[in-house]
């Protein structure tokens, strides 16, 4: 996959990031076609091993996936646009302190009454 064909947040991104992203591209297009389908199964995959921090994916320190809608199966997701992604911010895998920390080095107002899902929105808004 040439480089100009990836989101700007993974030409910022490893190597290993780009592949996982470009080889789930290239297999999702083969099943489903091009188009929305196959890029949402592309950044699903990455987010199993990488996390959105700041405009660029790092590697997470445990594979698995990132938010309660990344779970399911895809028979059972739902409709595409339904569930709350957090911006690619690894809900699942960081304590609510960890993510008040990333929150207060963001200078995110309003942080001490938030819970784990409204940092992880919160922190997401701000890496747009």
């Amino acid at each position: 996959m040439p480089n100009k064909a990836l989101p700007s947040t993974l030409k910022r991104s490893s190597s290993k990031a780009q592949r996982t992203y470009a080889k789930t591209l290239e297999n999702a297009e083969r099943e489903y076609g091009s188009g929305e389908r196959a890029s949402r199964t592309a950044i699903a995959a990455l987010k199993h091993s990488f996390e959105k921090v700041g405009d660029h994916w790092e590697k997470k320190d445990h594979k698995g996936p990132s938010d309660p809608g990344a779970k399911k199966t895809t028979k059972n997701k739902g409709h595409p646009g339904r569930r709350d992604t957090y911006g690619g911010v690894d809900v699942l895998g960081h304590t609510r302190k960890e993510l008040y920390d990333r929150a207060r080095d963001l200078d995110i107002r309003g942080r001490s009454r938030m819970n784990k899902e409204e940092l992880a929105r919160a922190i997401a808004s701000r890496q747009r």
